[in-house]
């Protein structure tokens, strides 16, 4: 295996790790005003993700480092292209971040209120771009001979995309309801797994639509990269599976089953994409691929020594923490936020 696509491999699983880490934050921010019944109920709720959050971002934080350090024409091209869409992400990761701190520091009801909206939307809109972003890499944008973005945001915007981003909202929001309904107990469980039920059948109805409009709206399907084979579909059985777990009260394995639909979803992207990393809607011939787009060959050595001599120090931090505050959080204990 050549270093290009070690590290090709490398990024979608720090990408995939991200989306189902932090996609379960998200979603827990997405419900957490409509489940939150009162402040209490409010602070428990941002408490289930308290120890987390931040961590799990480093996921994102790692997937760019590398990007930039492995396949800079990639990042250049990418980071540019969709400046403004970044912009927009990161001014609402910056206010969830914000929001988290500063909810409790004053004693009012109508400065909470203010901060759950900011962690709402700091939450929503992300889970909105991501969506976007991977149905626009999937679809192809336009890219001149010179590895340069020759459209705006507004290029990034079509049914096709707005559907992409629909379904990572609707995908987090259920990751998230089922997070919480493993970190809480009595009438916030049931509200959280009943919300999962609910979130989950529109979730699979939106991931089938959008599975169908990328059958002709993109080239996923005609084999131009790695044949991905059946873990679309497996994707599409897993997500299915977790309408029965709920029901049962799985609560566990419902969460289990949407974390391994995000894996599987995210292994269908980069698969179809490979060896390309960005698909040109102007001409495929100007794609960018694993390798008009990678380091120099020392650089990548240096990279594979580095991450895989700090990599598992950081997982095992992660696993670590999440022992740590594995117990589900009562009402009336201590509550940070």
């Amino acid at each position: 295996m050549s270093l290009d696509v070690l590290w090709f491999i490398l990024i979608a699983v720090l990408y995939t790790g991200y989306f189902v880490l932090e996609g379960f934050d998200y979603g827990v921010g997405m419900l957490m005003p409509f489940l939150g019944k009162n402040d209490e109920q409010r602070r428990l709720i941002i408490n289930s993700i308290g120890p987390f959050w931040d961590g799990n971002e480093v996921w994102l934080l790692t997937a760019g480092g590398a990007t930039f350090a492995a396949f800079p024409n990639w990042y250049a091209t990418l980071f540019s292209g969709f400046y403004l869409a970044l912009f927009l992400m990161l001014l609402a990761l910056i206010g969830r971040g914000v929001a988290f701190e500063f909810r409790s520091k004053v004693d009012s009801q109508a400065w909470r209120n203010t901060w759950d909206w900011v962690i709402f939307t700091g939450s929503l809109l992300p889970a909105l771009l991501w969506g976007v972003a991977l149905a626009n890499l999937m679809q192809g944008v336009p890219i001149d001979a010179q590895m340069n973005f020759t459209g705006n945001f507004f290029t990034l915007l079509s049914p096709y995309t707005v559907v992409g981003g629909l379904s990572m909202v609707l995908m987090f929001a259920l990751h998230g309801a089922l997070f919480l309904s493993l970190r809480t107990v009595g009438e916030l469980q049931v509200r959280a797994r009943q919300t999962a039920r609910r979130v989950g059948m529109w979730t699979t109805i939106v991931m089938f639509v959008f599975v169908l409009l990328s059958y002709f709206f993109t080239d996923m399907f005609t084999k131009i990269g790695v044949d991905p084979g059946p873990v679309p579909v497996l994707a599409g059985l897993v997500l299915i599976s977790v309408a029965f777990f709920i029901r049962v009260k799985k609560d566990g394995w419902a969460f289990a089953m949407t974390s391994v639909t995000i894996v599987l979803s995210t292994a269908t992207i980069f698969l179809g994409l490979f060896p390309r990393v960005m698909v040109s809607s102007t001409n495929p011939a100007w794609s960018l691929t694993i390798y008009n787009a990678s380091s120099s060959h020392y650089t990548l050595t240096v990279m594979t020594i580095v991450a895989f001599s700090l990599v598992p120090i950081v997982l095992a931090y992660q696993i670590w923490t999440y022992w740590v505050f594995r117990k589900r959080l009562q009402p009336g204990g201590h509550l940070d936020y």
